[in-house]
This record gives C-alpha cells, structure tokens and sequence, in this order.
C-alpha cells in the first residue's frame, strides 16, 4: 500500500483537529475528482511499517488531536492493510475517533460481514460514503464534496438495524 499524503493536522476532513493520511488507489474514477493522481496505486510512497509508526508517534505527541481521517484515493481499496495500520495504531490510541472517506455507500461495504471491508468499516468511527457527483457538488456542505454524500455514524448504525446518520458533538 501506498501513501500520497500526510496531513499532520487538518479542519477541513473531519470534526476537530485531525491527522489526515491519503492512501493511493482508487477505480471509482469519479468524474470531477478533486485529485485524480490518487487513482494510481502506485502513486505517492511505500507505507512501510516504519513510516505507520513515524505517523502514529507523531499523532500521540500531538495532544491537539481529536482523532485521524482516512481518505485516498480510497482506502477501501486497501482494506486489510489500512485496517492493520488502524489496529497498530488502537495499540498506541486506543479511543482515537476515526473518519474515512470512501466511494462505496455504506449498503455496499456491509453486504459481505466479515470481508477485508466491512471489518475495515467496523473499526471506524464516521464514513463519509458515496461517489462524488459534480451535478450534485455543492461546496456548502461540512465535509463532502456532493449532496449525494453521507456522513454516517458506524457503530450507531452496526448495532441497529438502520443507517445513523452523524451529529456534531454539542458545544
């Protein structure tokens, strides 16, 4: 797997300050991406295990963190290594709050319990799911780029039977 960029602190890609890490590869090939380089698996730098632990002691002496977003890319595209790099991680942070972006809808990644993508899902936090649709771009929107895009709450909605939808946190 491979990394094309590392926010270590970001607004823009999740509630709070977040730690944002890139993975390369996508096929979705959404038209209208904001960053089509990112398809290519190959693109970016090798995510070694040295590097995982280079990020992940660089986020634990950050104590303005609130948590790491996912993106791409899409990291379901690497679902088992991203979800080791989530579990390495959990070893070091263990109630760090995690979003991940991803073109699939979320019906999609909960067909098959048990697959590289579902147990990825289920280590998460927030998805923001679905493919962009530049007839439905609307930049007004926290945390996505079209109104077609959820943001979902995970574990609400894996120990229901209904899809959850994520609520701010209460000033």
């Amino acid at each position: 797997m491979n990394i094309c960029g590392y926010y270590p602190e970001s607004i823009n890609e999740g509630e709070g300050m977040r730690a944002v890490l890139f993975l390369s590869g996508c096929r979705h090939r959404c038209p209208g991406c904001f960053n089509p380089k990112t398809w290519n698996f190959n693109y970016g730098e090798p995510f070694t295990l040295e590097r995982q632990r280079e990020i992940i002691a660089e986020m634990a002496a950050n104590p303005l963190l609130d948590g790491l977003t996912l993106a791409g890319g899409d990291p379901f595209f690497s679902a088992e290594e991203a979800a080791g790099f989530i579990q390495e991680l959990r070893s070091v942070l263990p109630d760090y709050s995690i979003w991940i972006y991803t073109g699939y809808t979320y019906e999609e990644l909960t067909a098959a319990p048990g697959s590289p993508e579902w147990n990825l899902l289920a280590l998460c936090q927030v998805v923001i799911d679905g493919r962009f649709v530049e007839e439905l771009k609307d930049t007004t929107l926290p945390y996505r780029g079209s109104s077609n895009q959820r943001i979902i709450d995970i574990q609400a909605s894996l120990a229901g039977t209904e899809i959850v939808h994520w609520q701010p946190a209460a000033l």
